[in-house]
């Protein structure tokens, strides 16, 4: 990994999501990279300091009818130290696309977390391992009947009605109790300082908040359009 790409990873790690998202909308990115539908269910649902952050590695699921040729070989024993492991699952596949055993191979490698944009399995195993996932939902039957991986590191869209988002390989992917954000790789440079600002703002507002100013004048004071 890359010395620019290590030091953005360990700057994103003194932000939350929420961050993030403020400085995206700053540089009017859709939605503030937000991914909807995908929550935290290991090591805890939707609890503690679960953080994750580190560049995606991707995997696209089609239905077994799909004309693209099934990945001969599995995708989890090339996941990248550092990496989050972001699957994409078509919609209404009620199968999960995702399980303990992927999680052990994927912290054996050294990856961060593993996102779902769809169902996983073995939730327990998934908690007794203490690897961070997020998904949209759990499951307990394998993929195979319905489902192929026709596409590693390659461009896969969120799967939901609400937005229209990509994911690229190599956009960092920010996840923790608020939700998942994805920051586009060519936009990190451009974010770091908004966030450093934006936080340094929040906090001043926050204390002069506590002693009794209004909201609204705090933002005035304290904010920056």
């Amino acid at each position: 990994m890359a010395a620019s790409t290590d030091s953005i990873i360990k700057a994103l790690q003194d932000y939350t999501t929420c961050d993030v998202s403020d400085a995206l909308c700053k540089l009017n990115f859709r939605n503030g990279g937000f991914l909807s539908g995908l929550t935290s269910w290991s090591p805890e649902r939707q609890a503690g300091p679960t953080k994750i952050v580190g560049p995606a590695y991707t995997v696209q699921y089609a239905p077994l009818d799909d004309p693209t040729p099934k990945v001969p070989t599995h995708y989890i024993d090339s996941v990248p130290a550092g990496a989050v492991v972001f699957v994409s699952c078509p919609r209404g596949i009620p199968n999960a696309v995702y399980g303990g055993l992927m999680s052990t191979r994927a912290r054996a490698s050294g990856a961060v977390g593993s996102v779902v944009d769809g169902r996983f399995r073995d939730l327990q195993e998934q908690r007794d391992l203490n690897f961070p996932v997020f998904a949209r939902d759990v499951g307990t039957a394998p993929p195979y009947e319905l489902v192929k991986v026709v596409g590693v590191n390659v461009a896969v869209k969120l799967q939901t009605d609400e937005q229209d988002m990509t994911v690229n390989p190599g956009d960092y992917i920010i996840g923790d109790l608020n939700g998942v954000v994805v920051l586009p790789r060519d936009l990190a440079e451009e974010v770091l300082p908004l966030m450093a600002r934006q936080a340094r703002a929040d906090a001043d507002m926050a204390v002069e908040i506590k002693r009794g100013m209004s909201f609204a004048e705090a933002a005035r004071k304290f904010r920056v359009a």
